[in-house]
């Protein structure tokens, strides 16, 4: 268990110096040429790869740092970069998380290498849990697999939707129902390898932001996977069901899967929220110190040199959090006040925040296309929605505070 401090270490400082550097020569040239083209910046992520940054090795070094503080700090400087090519860069990650927290030792070798491909021919993984009337509401999920114990195989049918590489991934980690009586927690998660008959891409969502990260549906028709694509297999399956329908009838509750994976994530949620806000402060500080009205910089002038105290002070709490949070996860504390929930609440209202005083404060320059804080405050709408929207942030902190099931 590390220690808790704020300080970085010299390994800390060097791999955020290294991943700005990327984020400031490759990311930022690119931002606004693939923000228009709402395409995935293939490109980029191939010189991620080339220098080992989008590797399933860097995101493990990172997420086995004994402070907690590599994701974060990771997360920060690519989304400071650019938000959209940020998340098409991390969003393979988030089907890795779900094949690590449930899969076998076996599974995790196999498929995980599979997600992110090599440096000559790179590859993108997707997780696939929302669908169009099951997005917070996870109990209403209708995709199903069953299983036919002649051939040893799950069939899946159903579709789903708001896919981060959705129908382009390598590999697709799907979570279905296999047992509708237990609700959210008759779900597993499966993967579908690549090729596979029955998958294929929906609609492709055109986005408000992050539009360089491809988001779409993936419809699921009749897709055959053989047993060993369950994650974590049958007998590990019918163990937990078993478990699950014994306290159900006790009432006892029960952690959804699928929800257990964006609970592990909303730190670092966070912390991409935190990068977003961090890029548009420091671009309104730049030109408020820059631009001149009536003969002085505009920062003279308290109602912007206020408005620019309140966004660092904001960025910085944001960040605390996520820190704390992501502290605690690693040191096996428990989240007794939903702190993981509280980090990306905050830090995800914050870049919204942030973000549109920036604008404020560039007044018609940044309502143009000619300056990031337009596409930064795009791009920030997300972190209030995905992976558990504000609301349902604020339910989770309010239930755990009180013990009550608010609803």
């Amino acid at each position: 268990m590390g220690d808790f401090s704020l300080e970085l270490d010299d390994d800390q400082k060097s791999v955020r110096d290294w991943i700005h550097g990327f984020a400031a020569d490759v990311m930022r040239p690119a931002a606004a040429e693939w923000d228009e083209r709402e395409e995935t910046p293939w490109p980029v992520i191939q010189e991620a790869a080339k220098i080992g940054l989008y590797s399933l090795d860097f995101y493990a070094q990172q997420y086995f740092d004994p402070t907690g503080l590599g994701i974060p700090i990771a997360m920060e400087e690519l989304f400071w970069g650019d938000a959209g090519i940020g998340l098409s860069i991390v969003g393979t990650g988030l089907a890795a998380v779900g094949v690590l927290a449930n899969g076998t030792e076996e599974q995790i070798g196999t498929w995980i290498p599979q997600m992110y491909g090599d440096v000559n021919d790179v590859k993108v993984a997707a997780f696939c849990s929302s669908e169009p009337d099951a997005g917070s509401d996870v109990g209403s999920m209708r995709t199903t697999a069953v299983y036919d114990e002649a051939k040893d195989e799950w069939v899946l049918n159903g579709t789903k939707t708001w896919a981060t590489n959705g129908g382009i991934a390598n590999v697709h980690v799907v979570v279905a129902v296999v047992d509708p009586e237990l609700g959210s927690k008759g779900h597993a998660s499966f993967i579908v390898p690549p090729n596979t008959p029955g998958l294929s891409q929906g609609q492709k969502f055109k986005k408000h932001g992050i539009r360089a990260s491809h988001t779409a549906e993936v419809v699921l028709d009749g897709v055959r996977v053989p047993g060993s694509c369950l994650l974590g297999g049958k007998e590990k399956l019918d163990e937990r069901l078993a478990r699950a329908r014994e306290r159900a009838r006790g009432g006892e509750r029960v952690k959804n899967a699928a929800m257990a994976t964006f609970e592990a994530s909303r730190p670092a949620v966070g912390a991409m929220a935190v990068g977003t806000a961090r890029a548009a402060y420091e671009v309104a500080l730049d030109y408020a110190m820059t631009r001149t009205q009536f003969g002085r910089p505009i920062i003279d002038n308290q109602g912007v040199a206020f408005q620019l105290a309140d966004m660092r002070t904001q960025v910085d709490a944001a960040r605390l959090l996520v820190w704390r949070a992501s502290w605690m996860a690693v040191s096996g504390k428990p989240f007794t006040s939903a702190e993981g929930s509280m980090s990306k609440l905050y830090a995800s209202e914050t870049a919204k925040k942030v973000t549109a005083q920036a604008i404020q404060i560039l007044g018609g320059n940044g309502f143009t296309r000619e300056y990031p804080v337009e596409r930064m405050h795009r791009d920030a709408a997300i972190y209030t929605i995905f992976e558990g929207t504000s609301e349902i942030q604020r339910l989770v902190i309010a239930r755990t505070l009180s013990g009550m099931p608010i609803r």
